[in-house]
């Protein structure tokens, strides 16, 4: 200790940063491990020589993360926890987590374990630094060192840029021992050179999400909504307080203690040492008076760090939310779960009264306390509520007991239910077993309880029989109550979590069992969830275990229940009896009330316990009796063995086996020899040992041994002896596969004697039933053609009249047997007009239209044209005279052209010569021009004679339009699969999914030979006419050789953005990626069962977006295509660029709707520019005093624009006119990175959402009665102001959150599915806001 205090003195002389040697020493010199280079490595676990208590858990491995992690489990991919805020879904120690890669010499990450005096005494030095009274007595055995010297973050490199210069240099450090677990995080001077890094989905979007540091327990079923965490930094302010404050008195040290208790607990809250002077607390946020947060009036900590924010344990909120700390100012806050929505504010309650806080820190309302009548409905219906200084608590009524929120009827019996799972090693077999059937009976007039466990492996359950504690919870939670004394369920209730660790002797067997109370169901039936995991002795099939009366002390406070004991057991097989033990110590977490405190201490006596395994009805059975009453008066200081408090001189591995009293002595495990302290590892391999048989290798292990097969030998069935490896038969060749017949299914080897059935192209099924599919069903065919269903396939043919391959049908030319369109119409009836509802035309002996026509059922008459139209004034009513009609010589005949171009149609009879609204265009002549253009989209395609278009003529709007005319003698008609292609890619609506086949074809129109399934990687050769040669299909990742050798890439025309038509009323669009989401809204809440993408945009990253109310059209740039471009939101609408050159990095974009005018910022030119919204008259307004410019928001009423510049240098929001005059600064104080910012047209109110400050802000246009709506923001990047509420994208939840306005509370939210980043985001109105100037 001498040696830690001097270098304490020595690091506190040097001033107000830590220098390096102040950091535990560490490198290839002291053995460390170093991890591989790289962007997402992690290390293989390191099992730890004695295990350590980390979050009230025992951990027996670390694994250490290249992202500034360490977790006592190994890591997922990074995209699923390296820009996320906290809870992670996996336990994480986190002195820097961030992307960082450390590929190309970019710096080291070492690690080790370390039990050295000298790094022992530095590490105690800190600890006691922040813990000079909790820590005084104790005394680290072990240490785990993790540095990451010099790295840097990742980086997407080009030729242009060069790797940052920029690196960091911090270390964490684990100090323990048996019973308690500190954490260090050490941070050098100079050691943070930056504070955050880029997100890999940014593209060329200037983003940088600041590191997280802090702890995160990663325990729940469901972690992103319940998972406890804490925090200390995860803003740049907060970051780069990191080197010169703390929470020791030493500057860039700061410790914690993780270890015996379930919540982390900062040092510095029992006065840190002072001898460097601290920076002063950061002030309150402008316009507040003091620093209020929302906390749980029974959960609430406060303890005074050494600067800064209160330590408080609050709520998360849902999935992927967090909380910054504080002030975030170097001072942290440690969440715990929270069964409530995002949405809750409920929990804010509190007096005035001294509660010795720092006033700067923490304040109470009374206004807010939570009362009985508020909230009574909490309470049992048979109980009664009081109302506290600080709250209220629920009291069970006379004749019942319970803590008030549950309560059950005194002496009746009562019944639980629940399901078990777990994983055991039993000797050296593992077991795991899933929600197997747990129920319990209770006798509550003399405290009996009975548990039963069936469907546990057989060998799991008399393993298990020792472990009477599964039962003993039971037995504490009904015990017959002493006078004055509470039994278990009258504290905890039903709703409570045990953890109970058990250790046997002499084995070390470590096994650890969590059992959570899930409340009460129908008729007061307790539910459970039991988990057990971990390592119990084998105990053969003839013996039976005896457990002898026995008392065990509980200690309660207000959140916990604490017990620990050592108990023996007798495993009896016939006359031979032998005594073995376990200790234990369990921890049940209650939330009970704070105002009505139980006894200290209590004694629970079990007078009668049981356990048995019946192997004919495969059930685990416990019984006990028990009571509960006062703790005897020397029971505060009982002899305790050293064995349990750690001061035996056992050195590992040697166990320490408890004596009378505090008799102990050192025994070693099967496979270690000792000396009466220690114990070396017995080498069974060489000292001829092992029972290894011919053909293996013997391994030695520490404490035991094991037998490898030689190549080509496999174990045998005893496990020791190899036998030649056989190679597994192939089912498929052999026949042994259950798969469908060969015509509708094939059988696929795995190639380990198992194998797996697909159903083949045209079937559906599991591979083992396979049904046909009617492709029919979706009129693959041309209209104009009939679609036969076949067993596995389907042919399409053309009907009577037309000609073709069935995929496209026309009419044929010169074909004696072509229909006229009066025979058409009498074959082929429709339901549109023009002959209308139904009315199936009279044709005379040539064909034509009989001048005079009458429907078959109303009885109307009209006469007709030579095209079958209707003259207008001729119509008659039923039962009055015909009209008189004359030839059809005599009225004049219209073209198919003409008549097209007369009488348009939605809807085309037979083969569609025109569709989509389109209005032919036609010649002198009457015939269709050879060249057709949509005068509303843009597209232009070729045509026949018959007006049908011909497939692959088709261009987009804005390109060349195809050369059309006269067929010249060197072009070709298309080929069937050409005509194939086009067909089906029409009928996916021009943007076939993934799991949608479209055939391949040459440039010369036959088929590629080697044809692919989509995304699906099968892929098959083909003969000419496109069947697929059986036995040629492939598994994914490989091709078949199909002739020719080589085959062509195959072409895929651009996909055509699947837009749907959003219903009426308000709703949100937001960006996310290649779609823009529709997301609409029921009043101001989220319809979030009606959000769907509206338009699909393959290639693109949508970033900025906007809305004209005027014509309905949707505005929005592309980083990745570098252009501009819109849609409109009317059926059939498609997309059009409208600028598409001189862009680098176009994001913020903003409509007038009055002007018509767009108005967009470009980070990459560091430009402002205006154009028509046709991108006509396009100019810039602004490109100097641009450093990252990124919002942009307009007034169109007042004719004012308003965008933001995020240069971290110096931050700021500006405005002018919309052309540009009148440029000022608005704000440039209290700004980090402004990401979204909104004009309210109704409030006129400028808003702005802020990823440094975490705040959402608002002030006049005039930059006057600026204030703050909401001060904890998680990362917002776009934000739109609707009625009464603002609606912000957040890249630390990937969602669409919802803040009201004149609370700043968060009312609601929406996680998409597919989750990746969200960008800009609009709202469309059913009407223009403020039309009017």
């Amino acid at each position: 200790m001498r040696a830690a205090a001097a270098l304490l003195a020595a690091v506190l002389a040097l001033g107000a940063a830590l220098p390096r040697p102040g950091l535990l020493p560490h490198g290839p010199a002291r053995g460390d491990a170093r991890l591989r280079p790289g962007d997402d490595e992690s290390s293989p676990g390191l099992l730890l020589r004695r295990a350590l208590r980390l979050y009230g858990r025992a951990a027996r491995r670390l694994y250490v993360g290249t992202n500034g992690v360490i977790s006592s489990q190994d890591f997922p991919r990074e995209t699923q926890y390296v820009d996320d805020d906290f809870p992670t879904d996996f336990p994480v120690i986190a002195p820097f987590l961030a992307d960082l890669d450390t590929s190309g010499d970019r710096g080291n990450i070492y690690y080790r374990q370390d039990d050295s005096r000298d790094v022992l005494d530095q590490a105690l030095g800190y600890i006691q630094a922040g813990f000079p009274r909790s820590a005084a007595a104790f005394v680290p055995t072990n240490a785990f060192i993790a540095t990451w010297e010099e790295v840097g973050a990742y980086q997407e490199l080009s030729q242009d840029t060069e790797p940052s210069t920029k690196l960091n240099t911090f270390q964490a450090v684990i100090a323990y021992n048996d019973e308690d677990t500190y954490s260090i995080f050490l941070y050098p001077e100079g050691g943070l050179q930056f504070l955050g890094t880029r997100p890999k989905e940014s593209y060329n979007v200037q983003l940088e999400l600041p590191a997280r540091v802090g702890f995160s327990w990663g325990d729940s079923d469901d972690p992103k909504r319940d998972g406890l965490f804490h925090s200390l930094a995860s803003s740049e302010r907060a970051l780069r307080g990191l080197e010169r404050e703390s929470n020791t008195g030493i500057p860039g040290v700061w410790v914690f203690h993780v270890g015996s208790t379930e919540h982390v607990e900062p040092g510095g809250g029992q006065g840190a040492a002072p001898a460097v002077p601290q920076s002063p607390p950061e002030p309150p946020n402008p316009g507040t008076a003091s620093y209020t947060r929302r906390v749980s009036s029974h959960t609430a900590m406060a303890q005074r760090p050494s600067r800064g924010g209160p330590v408080l344990l609050g709520f998360v909120p849902a999935r992927r939310d967090t909380q910054e700390p504080g002030g975030d100012g170097g001072t942290g806050q440690s969440f715990s779960a929270n069964p409530s929505s995002y949405s809750s504010g409920q929990h804010g309650v509190g007096v005035e009264e001294d509660v010795h806080f720092n006033p700067d820190v923490f304040t109470y309302s009374a206004a807010s306390r939570e009362t009985c009548a508020q909230h009574h409905g909490q309470c049992s219906p048979h109980a009664f509520c009081t109302d506290y200084a600080a709250g209220f608590c629920c009291h069970c009524r006379a004749s019942f007991y319970g803590n008030g929120r549950q309560c059950l009827p005194e002496g009746a019996v009562h019944r639980l239910n629940g399901k078990v799972s777990g994983s055991l090693r039993v000797g050296r077999a593992s077991l795991r077993f899933q929600d197997v059937d747990l129920h319990a009976y209770i006798v509550g007039s003399d405290g009996r309880a009975y548990t039963a466990i069936s469907g546990v492996p057989q060998p799991a359950a008399r393993a298990l029989l020792p472990l009477l504690p599964l039962g003993g919870l039971f037995a504490w939670l009904f015990a017959l109550e002493e006078p004055g004394s509470e039994n278990g369920f009258s504290i905890t209730g039903a709703e409570f979590t045990q953890n109970l660790e058990v250790t046997f002797y002499p084995g070390g067997e470590t096994v650890q069992v969590t059992q959570t109370a899930e409340g009460l169901g129908p008729d007061n039936y307790l539910s459970l969830r039991t988990h057990i995991q971990g390592e119990v002795p084998f105990l053969p099939d003839n013996v039976t275990v005896h457990i002898t009366p026995y008392e065990e002390l509980y200690s309660y406070s207000s959140s916990a229940v604490t017990s620990s004991g050592h108990r023996e057991y007798v495993v009896a097989a016939g006359t031979a009896n032998q005594t073995l033990s376990y200790r234990l110590r369990q921890n049940i977490t209650v939330a009970g009330c704070p105002h009505a405190w139980p006894p200290a201490r209590q004694r629970l006596s079990v007078a009668r316990a049981f356990a048995l395994f019946d192997s004919h009805e495969h059930v685990l059975r416990y019984a006990l009796a028990a009571r509960i009453g006062p703790a005897p008066d020397d029971a505060e200081n009982p002899g305790v063995s050293p064995c349990h408090d750690g001061s035996h001189a056992c050195e590992a591995p040697a166990r320490c086996q408890p004596g009378a009293g505090t008799e102990y002595t050192c025994e070693c495990s099967a496979g270690y020899r000792g000396d009466g302290r220690g114990c070396r590892d017995v080498d069974e391999c060489s000292e001829g040992l092992s029972q290894c048989g011919p053909f293996s290798v013997c391994l030695n292990e520490p404490g035991s041994y094991r037998c490898e097969c030689r190549g080509g030998y496999q174990p045998a069935g005893d496990g020791r002896a190899c036998v030649p490896l056989a190679p597994p038969s192939d089912p498929c060749e052999a026949g042994r596969h259950r798969c469908a017949p060969g015509d509708r299914a094939r059988c696929v080897s795995r190639g380990d004697g198992r194998a797996t059935c697909e159903c083949l192209p045209g079937y559906t099924g599991d591979g083992i039933h396979c049904s046909d599919v009617d492709e029919c069903a979706e009129s693959p065919c041309h209209p104009a053609a009939i679609c036969y269903n076949t067993p596995g396939s389907f042919s399409c043919r053309c009907r009577p009249g037309y000609a073709g391959d069935g995929f496209q049908c026309t009419y044929a030319e010169g074909n004696p047997q072509r229909l006229t369109p009066c025979q058409h119409e009498r074959m082929y009836p429709r339901e549109v007009p023009p002959l209308g509802d139904g009315h199936v035309p009279q044709c005379d002996e040539q064909g034509r239209y009989r001048p005079l026509q009458c429907h078959g059922s109303s009885g109307h008459c009209w006469c007709v044209d030579a095209a079958g139209q209707e003259i207008a004034g001729t119509r008659t009513a039923p039962g009055t005279t015909p009209p008189r009609c004359g030839s059809p010589e005599s009225i004049q005949q219209l073209t198919p052209c003409e008549h097209a171009r007369m009488y348009p149609r939605e809807v085309p009879p037979g083969p569609s010569p025109v569709g989509d609204g389109h209005v032919p265009q036609c010649d002198e002549q009457g015939r269709y021009r050879p060249l057709q253009c949509h005068s509303s989209s843009g597209h232009c395609w070729c045509v026949d004679a018959a007006g049908q278009e011909i497939a692959g003529t088709r261009t987009a709007p804005g390109t060349t339009p195809p050369r059309c005319g006269s067929p010249e003698p060197t072009e070709r008609p298309p080929s069937m699969c050409e005509r194939w292609r086009q067909s089906l890619l029409e009928h996916y609506g021009g943007s076939p999914r993934g799991d949608q086949y479209v055939p391949q074809c040459e440039p010369g129109g036959d088929f590629a030979p080697l044809q692919c399934h989509g995304d699906s990687g099968y892929c098959w050769c083909v003969e000419q006419s496109g069947r697929e040669i059986p036995g040629t299909r492939s598994e994914p990742g490989t091709t078949p050789p199909c002739l020719p050798s080589v085959a062509p890439p195959s072409v895929r025309p651009e996909p055509r953005p699947d837009v749907s038509p959003p219903a009426s009323g308000t709703f949100l669009l937001y960006a996310q990626g290649q779609q823009i989401g529709y997301l609409p809204l029921n009043g101001t809440r989220l319809h979030k069962e009606a959000a769907k993408t509206l338009l699909s945009l393959h290639g693109s990253i949508v970033v900025g977006l906007d809305y004209d109310c005027r014509d309905r059209m949707i505005y929005w740039t592309d980083v990745a295509g570098r252009s501009i471009s819109r849609a409109g939101l009317e059926p059939g609408s498609e997309p059009e660029t409208i600028i598409s050159s001189g862009l680098i990095s176009p994001e913020g974009l903003a409509v007038d709707h009055l002007r018509r005018a767009m108005f967009w910022t470009d980070s990459g030119l560091d430009r402002i520019e205006r154009a028509r919204l046709d991108g006509s008259e396009r100019r810039v307004l602004f490109d100097s005093d641009l450093v990252n410019p990124r919002a942009i928001a307009v007034d169109p009423v007042r004719g004012n624009l308003y965008w933001t510049d995020w240069n971290r240098e110096a931050p700021k929001i500006e405005t002018s006119t919309v052309n540009g005059a009148n440029r000022r600064v608005l704000v440039h104080t209290d700004i980090g990175l402004p990401n979204g910012l909104t004009f309210d047209p109704f409030s006129k109110l400028l808003c702005w959402a802020d990823a440094g400050t975490k705040h959402l802000e608002c002030t006049f246009p005039d930059g006057t009665g600026r204030r703050v709506v909401q001060s904890n923001l998680n990362y917002p990047f776009s934000i739109v102001s609707y009625a009464n509420h603002f609606y912000h994208t957040d890249w630390r939840r990937d969602g669409v959150i919802a803040v009201n306005k004149e609370t700043g509370s968060f009312t609601d939210e929406y996680l998409p599915e597919q989750r990746s980043h969200l960008y800009g985001i609009t709202a469309v109105y059913p009407y223009c806001p403020g039309a009017r100037k």
